[in-house]
């Protein structure tokens, strides 16, 4: 079963735990009850407002499912992500194997994760009736470790063939970066939770490597799905929306469930997550070959969206 992400954006809300069930209560008047949500059903909850109160012992359920808790920032990015110490009944010795990758496999992961990134992104662009080819001709010249960093390369083509010359990408900045923020908070709690959930440990990245960083191989596995939320703040653009709003965020979080094409057949963004966080896993203890990585492609749910516009 595909979980849900649950997002509370209203300052005046408290959360706790009941029965089995995460309740969100009102804390204005008679503290109205407004809704109560199955633990088991939680995906990760993005807490998306400053004066949200909540009670430990929903953190711990929360922690023991695996579902993140993430906390934004005034600019919608994650501030900080709760997240489980065991999530993986194989962990110790998953971290073991993880550890001890040696630097051929890891750079050829890191090639392969940043291919895939660049041909979704070719995708993102045919779609959005832009030159596609700057970014699909990179493919064939990425070498085992990026050493050419082609995955920057493709970046600086990439913002300005979707968003326009004009566009610079800002995480401090509002209206589409806002947008683009929040999308990558949502797809970042995602692949949290795939990769604790694999017993993976999800500060020893791939290819990310900033010391501060706590997040480093999640950072490095949400990389391919990047241009799915790209593409939807696109749409959004395009139907005259430019700034966070409770409508944009929930377009934002649907794009999570939109299904992919993968070798194993169509599978939500979510599940694709989870997929590809595992084969990590199974390729670090010698299980498997290659990353469960999805088709070049646009989700379909979007794709025929766009045609319908």
């Amino acid at each position: 079963m595909i979980g849900r992400i649950v997002e509370i954006a209203d300052d005046r809300r408290h959360l706790f735990l009941s029965r089995g069930f995460m309740v969100v209560q009102d804390t204005e008047g008679e503290r109205k009850e407004l809704g109560q949500i199955p633990l088991d059903d939680i995906a990760a909850v993005i807490a998306n407002a400053h004066g949200l109160s909540y009670t430990n012992n929903l953190l711990i359920a929360l922690a023991e499912r695996c579902a993140p808790f993430v906390l934004c920032a005034a600019n919608h990015n994650a501030a900080g992500m709760l997240l489980p110490i065991d999530g993986n009944f194989q962990q110790a010795k998953r971290f073991d194997a993880q550890l001890a990758a040696s630097q051929p496999t890891i750079k050829r992961l890191w090639a392969d994760i940043v291919k895939s990134k660049l041909q979704q992104q070719a995708a993102a662009l045919e779609a959005a009736n832009a030159a596609s080819i700057p970014l699909s001709s990179l493919v064939r010249k990425v070498r085992s470790g990026d050493p050419d960093n082609f995955e920057a390369q493709g970046a600086r083509r990439y913002w300005s063939l979707l968003f326009g010359d004009a566009f610079r990408r800002d995480q401090q900045a509002g209206g589409l970066n806002a947008m683009l923020n929040y999308g990558y908070t949502v797809l970042r709690a995602t692949t949290a939770r795939a990769v604790v959930a694999a017993g993976l440990h999800p500060t020893m990245g791939l290819h990310h490597s900033n010391q501060g960083n706590a997040m480093r191989l999640v950072d490095d596995l949400m990389e391919p799905f990047r241009p799915m939320v790209d593409l939807k703040v696109w749409q959004l653009l395009k139907q005259g929306e430019d700034m966070i709003t409770p409508e944009t965020k929930r377009a934002l979080v649907r794009t999570m469930y939109d299904d992919m094409q993968t070798s194993a057949g169509v599978t939500p963004v979510i599940v694709c997550t989870q997929k590809l966080a595992v084969s990590l896993a199974q390729i670090f203890i010698g299980e498997k070959e290659k990353l469960d990585l999805p088709l070049p492609g646009l989700p379909l749910n979007l794709a025929a969206s766009l045609q319908d516009e």
